[in-house]
């Protein structure tokens, strides 16, 4: 794989989840790398080697559908017409693929903008055809799928399971149990990240496990190592999210399938003892 040999890289959105692991694996790698705060002045004032834009919102995106559309758009755009780069890569998201037959990068994709849930699809998709029609060269889009780690305060769908079956002894499910994504350990991501910024090609690169781990496994999961309870919403829905084609990643990246499984239990050990040192679930024993 060839690669542009430029050193330095900016993660624009560095206080998120996947900044702060991309700025601590670049960093370690001993990679220059800058970490803008928000609406710093200088940013467009000098040039950002590998810029890998992380801004984003993600579970809290319905309640804030404004900000979801600066930060996946608008700020987005003002890098692309304004910022002096050697690769731009944009992180989207594999939920775009939701109710899609299909998951191959090039495939055409089924949005409404009827659905409330559709507002992040459509934001996402906005923010990458701006970066495909931008006339801008080495600009990428990474579609990044449901990300396992240390982030244990989230208020995403595996760690607020984990809250709740910790904390109140109990789950209720929202979509069905025969429900299924795909869900992809952070480093895993950062590395995926890293080489895609600095790979000649252009265009989508899916970043996912390529497995589909249903609603069924985790909450069985998530119960026997907490001894919560189950339920299901008398409105779950069966959301489908076909499986993520990885094809591009294993070929010009190496990647290989990780054991999902192995992934998630070990989330839902750590994320569960993190909880419990944090004072929650003490009073249900």
């Amino acid at each position: 794989m060839n690669t542009n040999s430029s050193g330095l890289f900016t993660v624009i959105g560095a206080q998120g989840f996947m900044g702060r692991h991309l700025v601590s694996a670049l960093r370690s790698q001993g990679k220059e790398c800058f970490a803008p705060e928000r609406d710093d002045p200088t940013v467009f004032q000098q040039s950002l080697g590998h810029v890998i834009y992380c801004a984003g919102v993600t579970s809290d995106f319905r309640q804030r559908p404004f900000d979801t559309m600066k930060a996946h758009v608008c700020l987005a755009g003002e890098f692309l017409e304004k910022a002096a780069f050697d690769s731009f890569v944009y992180v989207s998201s594999t939920r775009i693929y939701m109710d899609n037959i299909t998951s191959n990068e090039q495939v055409s994709l089924l949005v409404n903008p009827h659905h409330r849930d559709h507002l992040f699809h459509l934001s996402k998709l906005a923010g990458e055809s701006l970066c495909l029609n931008s006339g801008r060269k080495n600009v990428k889009i990474a579609r990044v799928s449901n990300v396992c780690g240390d982030d244990y305060n989230s208020g995403n769908f595996l760690y607020s399971l984990i809250h709740d079956a910790v904390d109140k002894k109990h789950i209720t499910l929202h979509t069905t149990l025969d429900t299924a994504k795909d869900y992809i350990g952070i480093d895993d991501v950062v590395r995926l990240l890293i080489s895609i910024a600095q790979a000649d090609g252009s265009g989508v690169y899916n970043v996912a496990s390529g497995i589909n781990t249903s609603n069924r496994s985790i909450s069985q999961w998530i119960r026997e190592l907490t001894g919560c309870q189950v339920s299901v919403a008398d409105d779950a829905r069966t959301v489908c999210f076909p499986l993520i084609d990885v094809t591009r990643i294993h070929n010009e990246m190496g990647y290989e399938n990780p054991d999902s499984e192995a992934l998630i239990r070990g989330l839902i050990a750590e994320c569960t003892e993190e909880l419990k040192r944090q004072g929650l679930g003490k009073a249900g024993g």
